[in-house]
């Protein structure tokens, strides 16, 4: 049976974690009701007060908060601590409008420890390990949350942050790393240099990976696998929520289980907000019940996903959430048609294509396109041009038979397109700019 990190809370029965999370969620919705402005009005305006949440199975009766809340609120008008019991703030990049600004007390950040130091258990990562962190250090959650669970389990922490791949990759072989932290786009990255620098998996000691921060798929994380020579996880979390730790997958790799002493999570239906059963696929909702500095309560997150409690072989009994399958706001809609970049990944993928890609979509006389730009490998790169055409039509007709639509397909040559040290784009919306 696999380790854990926080047993009497990992392998609890599903009686005591709802009683603990009714207890928790009572006490924090009386905490935010006293001392945040915007929670008070919000519940005013919807005839709630703190004494109607008795428990869990209350949940629903609270208001929904949204990301444009944060911006509203905009920096630390949701925070229900005064400022001198902040020990950190982390941001949002800030991309799409303001910045989202957190806060965490010396307790946040305990168990924002915790919950990482649970995730890195999960992926086989012991007070013997040396982790490392290639995800950005600064405000983004991601540096040094990884970094802060890496050294509550008592690991060596290699705080190498994201950026220049190639020392990335001397410090792997040099240091002895055993666990990467990156996004997934990154690994893949690494991997690709380490090829071009004549370094192999032998080379290395790596022997798993825990990666977030964006969305990727089975495939996706098969290639990392076979390229590293690793088993690879994926870890899930907000800034708005606490970073990465929100949840995260075990052996079994199906699915992440959630941290749910601290975090419990609801599935709606996007349109309509009305809770949805177990099993059913909708938007993610998540509050947070035991953070001091900004318990976010009922945050929509766009993402799409599926949580189940089906009996897991690692024996944990935490609630199970899938990868999410999508996003409720980068979810493209071409000629009526929803549309998922890991679709078209999952394809690529599954055509023995890298996961090097670009999609762009124009609108030409009131008529959408699809373009999806796919770097080829150095082996197919010396195809004939007849070759080429050949495999861009098929790739472009296993496209439509998944999309419904018709995509076209342009075949590029290998490190043509940017690569990212964070967060990957995947996506190239020039509709936005005529609108």
């Amino acid at each position: 049976m696999e380790k854990y990190y926080q047993p009497e809370i990992e392998t609890a029965d599903r009686e005591t974690m709802k009683a603990l999370q009714s207890e928790r969620l009572i006490e924090t919705v009386k905490r935010v009701y006293e001392n945040v402005e915007h929670y008070r009005k919000k519940m005013d305006e919807m005839g709630v007060t703190p004494d109607d949440i008795k428990s869990v199975d209350d949940l629903y009766k609270l208001p929904f908060n949204y990301k444009q809340d944060l911006r509203d609120t905009y920096p630390y008008g949701m925070f229900a601590v005064p400022m001198k019991d902040v020990v950190r703030l982390h941001a949002s990049s800030g991309t799409t409008g303001k910045q989202i600004v957190v806060g965490y007390t010396e307790k946040d950040m305990d168990l924002w420890a915790d919950c990482v130091a649970r995730a890195l258990t999960a992926a086989g990562c012991t007070d013997e390990d040396m982790v490392h962190v290639s995800y950005g250090y600064g405000l983004f959650t991601g540096g040094l949350g990884a970094d802060g669970g890496a050294l509550k389990l008592g690991a060596t922490a290699i705080p190498v942050s994201s950026g220049n791949t190639q020392r990335q990759v001397t410090i792997l072989k040099d240091f002895g790393s055993t666990i990467l932290c990156c996004t997934p786009s990154y690994a893949l990255h690494i991997a690709e240099t380490m090829q071009s620098l004549g370094v192999t998996k032998d080379d290395i000691k790596l022997k798993a990976g825990v990666f977030g921060a964006e969305p990727w798929t089975n495939e996706m994380r098969q290639q990392i696998e076979d390229m590293l020579g690793i088993k690879a996880f994926d870890i899930y979390g907000l800034t708005e929520i606490i970073g990465p730790g929100v949840g995260f997958e075990c052996f079994e790799q199906t699915g992440m289980h959630i941290n749910e002493d601290h975090f419990v999570v609801e599935v709606i239906d996007p349109d309509t907000g009305e809770v949805l059963p177990e099993g059913t696929q909708g938007e993610l909702v998540f509050s947070c019940i035991t953070k001091e500095a900004f318990p976010i309560l009922r945050y929509r997150t766009r993402d799409i996903g599926v949580i189940t409690r089906e009996k897991c072989s690692c024996g944990r009994t935490l609630v199970k959430m899938t990868k999410p399958r999508g996003r409720t706001d980068d979810m493209l809609i071409i000629r009526g048609v929803n549309v998922f970049p890991s679709q078209i990944e999952t394809v690529l993928i599954e055509k023995g294509y890298t996961a090097n890609y670009q999609i762009v979509v124009d609108r030409e006389h009131n008529f959408d396109s699809i373009e999806v730009r796919v770097e080829l490998s150095n082996e197919t790169f010396h195809d004939t041009i007849k070759g080429l055409d050949k495999k861009a039509k098929e790739l472009s007709e296993a496209l439509k038979v998944i999309l419904g639509i018709n995509a076209k397909v342009i075949l590029m040559e290998p490190n043509s397109l940017p690569r990212s040290e964070g967060k990957a784009v995947r996506v190239i919306d020039k509709r936005k700019l005529l609108d």
